[in-house]
């Protein structure tokens, strides 16, 4: 199984990386350079088939940023999959819809630091078993 960043993905995710939505650009400008507690962050990065907003790999921390609407569409479950596939290899994912950015972005910032350290608290990947659609 190819774990990260598939080759015949690369496009799709430059294209993603050139095309940030208004809220996927402002928190990069939170994140890029290791602004944030000196953690590096990654944008578009692929992790076997999904390709992830923004991703940590010192914290193994994913952050996806979805409008309000994307909560209540049947890509929920997709979500969901995702999420489980990801903690099977000990990666952790925080979502917050878009308006955040722009409404309380200091609070989403606390929430994110809130995640660093994670696994040094002895917290599991959940396992990941397939579902079956």
């Amino acid at each position: 199984m190819h774990f990260k960043n598939k080759p015949e993905n690369k496009e799709f995710r430059k294209k993603l990386r050139k095309t940030l939505t208004p809220a996927e650009a402002a928190l990069w400008n939170v994140l890029k350079g290791s602004k944030l507690d000196g953690r590096k962050f990654r944008r578009q990065h692929g992790i076997g088939n999904y390709v992830l907003d923004f991703y940590c790999p010192e914290e193994k921390l994913c952050i996806e940023l979805d409008g309000h609407d994307h909560m209540l569409l049947p890509g929920g479950a997709h979500d969901s999959e995702r999420t489980r596939y990801l903690r099977h290899f000990g990666i952790r994912t925080i979502r917050f819809e878009n308006d955040i950015v722009f409404n309380d972005l200091e609070r989403m910032v606390e929430i994110i630091r809130s995640h660093f350290g994670w696994q040094d608290r002895g917290e599991t990947p959940t396992p990941w078993i397939p579902s079956k659609s």
